[in-house]
């Protein structure tokens, strides 16, 4: 017999309760199954994936500030291949969000006055609150920049709620998100500038000169249309930058559109806290997967190539009295003229001659033709290669010049805008 044997001989028995049998290997084994479900939860087997972004829920002190990201869903920025990557192109300005450690919002628009689709609502980039670690303060920074990313391509894909493009209504409601918050107000908008609703259609507009955005100015004051930017600090990204497939702007043209909209937020302005600042940020582009919703068509800003750009000059500026030489005064304003059309790409120019009525009735087509014939060869003399002169005798109408509401042109006024030459530079 041996030592085990004797030992379970001298052992009193005891009557094992019923479900007793085996119970420490029973619940050692049960222990371990639990062990390793945790585990296997922990590395993520079967279980929906950690939310990397999920600690920005959490509310902090929002004495650093709040920013309001929103970023334009029209045709012009999406294209209908690839749009504008705007989550890619500013990498820089939501950097400096993150080391703000800003609460933050995300949002898109379109062109309803009012309607913003938020992605992100008040998610905080604090990566510093409640948490001491230096390693997990690096590891937030970085996470808080992704999720910022992330916000922002989530929302440039969205299905738009309606047509075109109303930046000043976005400018509106970005303000007026920012209106309950403390802490400074930063508002970022992605946008290429191409409004097509609003007092800031631009459609139809020439993309000339400053009188012309100054005339969308006045008319968006009048309208109750400018936003209200007190104490914002307001960035823009992507002016004149569409889609790739989008009608393009020239470089004096894309000059022209952040010209316009630091007028329309109020560059200048002294009240506290206001800024508007136009980033030099290049945007690029990316395929974007297009919406399950269909978004609703779109209108094309153009940038008025399709449309002349006309200089109505006066005939007493160009001609003495029933002549059809070029006066030498003359010639400054014309080579001002020439100068323009040679640095419009692909232009062509067509200059036609008008006569007033005082003139014999069967001259007015033979001095109109040679006043236009005219200058049409001084134009060429001055480097353009495709003039066309057409006479045209007497206007069928004479555009009335800017004058105070009510006011009727003068006689003279008006045989001064009869007796004129038009030159028109065709861009196409």
């Amino acid at each position: 017999m041996n030592p085990t044997d004797t030992a379970a001989v001298r052992a009193p028995r005891h009557r094992r309760a019923p479900g007793r049998r085996g119970g420490a290997p029973l619940l050692a084994g049960a222990l371990t199954v639990v062990l390793i479900a945790g585990l296997t939860s922990a590395c993520g087997g079967g279980s929906a994936p950690l939310d990397a972004c999920g600690w920005m829920k959490e509310p902090m002190d929002a004495g650093a500030g709040h920013t309001v990201v929103l970023v334009d869903d029209s045709a012009s920025v999406r294209g209908t291949t690839a749009g504008r990557d705007y989550a890619g192109g500013i990498g820089a300005l939501l950097a400096a969000v993150v080391e703000r450690k800003d609460t933050v919002s995300v949002g898109s628009f379109s062109g309803d006055s009012a309607q913003i689709t938020w992605t992100a609502k008040d998610r905080s980039a604090d990566w510093v609150t409640h948490n001491d670690n230096a390693i997990n303060q690096k590891k937030r920074k970085q996470q808080a920049a992704e999720c910022l990313s992330g916000f922002v391509t989530k929302a440039q894909g969205a299905a738009p709620h309606s047509s075109g493009s109303n930046v000043l209504a976005a400018l509106t409601a970005g303000a007026a998100a920012l209106d309950s918050v403390r802490g400074p107000h930063r508002l970022l908008v992605l946008t290429d500038g191409l409004s097509t609703a609003g007092c800031a259609d631009l459609r139809a507009a020439a993309f000339r000169d400053k009188s012309e955005i100054n005339a969308i100015a006045r008319v968006c004051a009048a309208r109750d249309e400018t936003p209200d930017l007190k104490g914002v600090d307001l960035t823009l990204a992507g002016l004149g930058q569409p889609a790739a497939d989008q009608p393009a702007p020239t470089a004096a043209q894309r000059t022209w559109l952040s010209s316009l909209w630091r007028t329309l937020c109020g560059a200048g302005k002294t009240a506290s806290g206001t800024s508007c600042t136009v980033a030099p940020t290049a945007i690029g582009t990316v395929d974007h997967p297009r919406p399950h919703q269909q978004p609703p068509p779109d209108p094309v800003v153009r940038y008025a190539n399709d449309r002349p750009e006309t200089y109505q000059l006066p005939g007493a500026a160009l001609f003495d009295t029933s002549s059809s030489t070029v006066r030498r005064q003359a010639l400054p304003l014309l080579n001002d003229v020439a100068v323009s059309a040679r640095t419009t790409p692909g232009s062509r120019v067509a200059v036609y001659g008008y006569v007033d009525p005082r003139g014999r009735p069967d001259n007015n087509q033979q001095l109109s033709q040679a006043r236009a014939d005219a200058v049409q060869k001084v134009l060429t003399g001055l480097g353009l290669a495709r003039v066309t002169a057409y006479g045209r005798g007497l206007p069928k109408g004479c555009a009335t010049p800017q004058r105070a509401a009510g006011s009727r042109m003068s006689a003279a006024e008006r045989l001064q805008c009869d007796r004129r030459v038009d030159i028109e530079i065709i861009r196409k």
